[in-house]
């Protein structure tokens, strides 16, 4: 029976392994956002920095261990295979719903999960252990830590309003005092401001990085713990004569060395402290594994309660915390997972305009609503002087280079996400409150792009949309980790092996399928990034840019209209499905080239004033051809989808005799584009008679059925509806050739 329990062993240090690598893929927001969103360094310094908190925090992490083994669930309740089943349980959890969130590209807690995880699944093995033995369900408190559990959410809910108001008042002060043209009063104010921020990063780093570190000795923990006025006194003037020293002598910048050590110390307190969520549970396993099968010890697995891992001095072996620093390095320099996740946090805190990932939705909208409300209340009382004044200090300085280039944000501002982030987390270390780093970091950082009047009217509703998200999901996780866990562990529970191995393949399966998805959404997002030119400038290269897209774009609808007839014949309404979600696809493209259009005016030499308003003009006619193939893919879809008869053959068969006219029509139309050879594009529309002549031919037939032998109304409207926007289809595309032949014609005269 022995050797069970050795295979789950096995399979909690995989799983581990995989919780480690979709931890890190999540938690790396938390301590590179500010660095990479500021571009003040490099990023393979960033990389450096972060790599060297995360080894010296893992390498010397043995805290908070006691969670997963006692915090959580009252261990001498539960048989050694209760345990096992819970840990089991947990990590199950735990891997499936990280990998889930970092797939979306949505920061989440990972103590949260493992949290929630770990009492779903107690709950779940207490109460069957209530219910079997007839005992009252008040009997739970000896089970479960239900004080512990609260504790942790009360705690998060005060972390989130605490973590963005306090982000959004350091940081409006901070830009009254630097506002965007730092250097106006860098050599005043920086020395100071630095020795601040650095005061506080190191405190961080005493007490929240060191206080588990073995090999301190306890004389210096107990200095730390009970002087920490005396450390914060000493700090700020040693770091105000350090910065002063950086700015005159060496002509270093401070932010950028706040931003260097601050990236550290986050990356360090993530390792050392957070190391927990990712291998407290199977380490916890190990060690009551070598608590049950110790020499001279008989007692069966079901039988064997666990209290020996409620004793305090439990160390975790230093060979697994030394692995573990070594997988989360890897993970931080290979994961492609993690740079989505900190593409969304960027994404809602960035200062300059942008693609807004999430859409509006009411909640955001009216809460914009309320505050420009009070923001005209509060405009009315202060005096007009004062107004300007305020407002003079957040003048942006105007930026020429490439969109693509540009950080997301200042030194200003990354500073201050680490200064705040590293002044809650200490205050929470030293209070004992459970603080979640991913809560305390991204609600800071959206607290100060809001003080930093990032979110302007332009964005406002949906960098607040994407913040409810966000936090949405946060509390989703814990109730998706407490209902997954428990049901886990009950089928676990009943189902014993057969229930473990079937849960192993599960896993596997979803991973792959997760990784598939991943990669997809990957290279569709890269297709839409390359939409985005700004770098155009000449006549020439407007030209081409846009034979690129026409080409693209008749490519796509080319094969949509075929998929979409072909698949209204044969009644699939499965890939008739596929088909709306490929003119999603379609209509974001040309969503991202309207989004692009001020950028790329900009960007044009002063005398291609008609160029611009070609490139509108064709944009319009793109739109206006994705419309049509938008009506004729959702109508075939919802005629099938709400099961009216078939389209008759001879229908089907007119239908396809357009479509070929036009596949050959897109054939020759997308190699002169893609070649750029328009010699052509007078024959193509010579034929545009012919087109429009066959589609009317259909439409007389149609009603020549109708008064004959036609019995569908609902067929009727969908052929005829069908039969229409293809003849507006061709119409868009004719026009959008004459204004390209056109165009082309004047551009080759000058």
């Amino acid at each position: 029976m022995e050797q069970i329990y050795i295979i789950m062993l096995i399979a909690l240090a995989i799983l581990a392994v995989t919780d480690l690598m979709v931890g890190v893929s999540n938690d790396a927001v938390n301590f590179l956002n500010s660095a990479i969103g500021s571009k003040a360094v490099s990023f393979k310094t960033i990389m450096i920095v972060a790599s060297l908190g995360v080894a010296v925090g893992a390498l010397y992490s043995n805290g908070m261990m006691e969670i997963a083994r006692n915090g959580i669930f009252t261990p001498s309740m539960f048989s050694f295979n209760d345990v096992i089943i819970i840990f089991l349980a947990v990590m199950i959890t735990d891997v499936l719903l990280l990998d889930v969130f970092n797939t979306l590209g949505l920061p989440t807690s990972t103590t949260v999960s493992v949290i929630f995880s770990l009492l779903g699944a107690s709950v779940a093995l207490a109460v069957y252990k209530v219910y079997v033995s007839n005992d009252s369900f008040s009997t739970l408190g000896k089970y479960i830590n239900t004080e512990k559990a609260s504790e942790i959410v009360y705690s998060i809910l005060l972390s989130v309003a605490l973590s963005f108001a306090l982000g959004s008042l350091v940081q409006y002060v901070s830009r009254l005092i630097f506002t965007f043209h730092i250097e106006k009063r860098y050599k005043y104010v920086a020395a100071l401001f630095g020795g601040v921020a650095m005061t506080a990063i190191t405190f961080f780093i005493l007490v929240k990085g060191l206080k588990s570190i073995t090999f301190v000795p306890s004389e210096v923990k107990d200095f730390i713990k009970e002087s920490p006025f005396t450390i914060i006194a000493y700090s700020l003037i040693l770091w105000t004569i350090v910065c002063q020293l950086l700015i005159s002598v060496f002509k270093y910048s401070v932010f950028k060395f706040i931003i260097i050590v601050g990236t550290f110390g986050l990356a360090l307190a993530f390792a050392g402290n957070d190391l927990v969520n990712f291998i407290g549970v199977p380490i916890a396993a190990y060690q009551a594994f070598e608590i049950w099968a110790a020499p001279g010890q008989t007692v069966g697995a079901t039988e064997f309660m666990m209290s020996g891992l409620e004793k305090e001095n439990l160390p975790a072996p230093f060979i697994f915390l030394a692995l573990a620093g070594l997988v989360m390095v890897y993970t931080l320099w290979t994961s492609k997972k993690a740079k989505s996740v900190i593409e969304t946090e960027q994404n809602l805190s960035r200062q300059g305009e942008g693609n807004e990932k999430y859409n509006a939705n009411n909640l955001s909208r009216n809460l914009v609503r309320a505050m420009m409300y009070l923001g005209n209340i509060i405009s009315f009382i202060l005096p007009k002087s004062l107004q300007r004044k305020l407002d003079a200090q957040f003048v942006q300085p105007e930026y020429t280079g490439k969109r693509d280039e540009q950080p997301m944000f200042d030194m200003v501002r990354a500073s201050v996400n680490l200064i705040v982030a590293s002044i809650l987390i200490s205050i929470g270390t030293s209070m004992k409150l459970p603080l979640s780093t991913t809560y305390v970091t991204f609600m800071v950082a959206m607290g100060s792009s809001f003080a930093d009047r990032a979110w302007d009217r332009e964005s406002a509703v949906y960098r607040v949309a994407g913040v409810f998200n966000v936090i949405g999901g946060w509390f989703v996780t814990a109730l998706a980790a407490f209902l997954s866990s428990a049901i886990i562990a009950y089928i676990l529970f009943v189902g014993e092996v057969f229930a473990f191995f079937a849960f192993m393949i599960i896993v596997a399966i979803f991973f792959y399928r997760s990784n598939q998805i991943h990669k997809k959404k990957v290279k569709e997002e890269e297709e839409i990034k390359s939409l985005r030119k700004e770098d155009i400038v000449t006549l020439k290269e407007m030209i081409t840019e846009s034979s690129s897209q026409i080409s693209k774009v008749l490519r796509k609808t080319s094969t949509l209209y075929s998929n979409v007839v072909d698949n209204l014949g044969l009644q699939d309404l499965a890939k008739l499905k596929e088909n709306k979600k490929s003119l999603k696809k379609l209509e974001k493209e040309i969503d991202e080239l309207k989004s692009n259009v001020f950028y790329f005016i900009r960007n044009l030499d002063e005398n291609s004033v008609e160029a611009s308003k070609f490139y509108i003009l064709i944009l319009g006619y793109l739109q206006d051809m994705v419309q049509s193939i938008d009506y004729i893919t959702s109508s075939s879809h919802s005629h099938v989808n709400n099961n009216h008869k078939k389209l008759k053959f001879n229908q089907i068969r007119d239908l396809k005799i357009v479509d070929t006219q036009l596949q050959e029509l897109f054939s020759r139309l997308e190699e002169s584009f893609k070649t750029e050879d328009f010699s052509k594009l007078d024959e193509i529309l010579r034929d545009k008679k012919v087109f429009l002549d066959t589609v009317s031919e259909l439409i007389t037939k149609q009603i020549t059925r109708i008064r004959t032998t036609e019995t569908s109304p609902k067929n009727s409207k969908l052929y005829f509806s069908l039969l229409l926007e293809t003849n507006d289809l061709i119409k868009s595309i004719m026009n959008l050739l004459e204004l390209f032949k056109e165009f082309n014609q004047q551009n080759n005269k000058k």
